[in-house]
């Protein structure tokens, strides 16, 4: 009786953590950026909700990364939700970020915001 009572137990632990990556698997994907500019720098913090930055969680969550686009301009790729835009010249700047799959297939998750850098 002792070890049918610690099955049981052991079965709604396992399936209450596995319906707890069900849930965070399935959570619609979102993305909130915040921005500050210092000399010719921008520093980028941005929140993605479902997705990823790291290959190593394939297993439970869609993985991807950042595309950067500067002034209409693919820029660069970014594996972190928080990175440094460096080397701006002086004037006004359109930056976009789209998130991406590891295949460069988008999730569409955007966000456009316009920097400026003084002389």
């Amino acid at each position: 009786m002792k070890r049918f009572v610690s099955v049981i137990l052991l079965s709604f632990f396992i399936v209450g953590i596995m319906s707890g990556f069900h849930q965070y698997a399935n959570q619609s994907p979102s993305l909130f950026v915040q921005s500050k500019t210092k000399d010719n720098n921008v520093f980028v913090e941005c929140i993605v909700t479902g997705i990823s930055f790291r290959e190593s969680d394939q297993k439970f969550q869609k993985v991807g990364k950042f595309v950067v686009w500067l002034d209409g301009k693919r820029s660069q790729e970014v594996n972190s939700a928080a990175f440094i835009i460096k080397d701006l010249s002086p004037g006004r700047h359109e930056i976009k970020l789209e998130v991406v799959d590891l295949n460069n297939k988008p999730y569409g998750l955007t966000n456009e915001f316009m920097v400026n850098i003084s002389k």
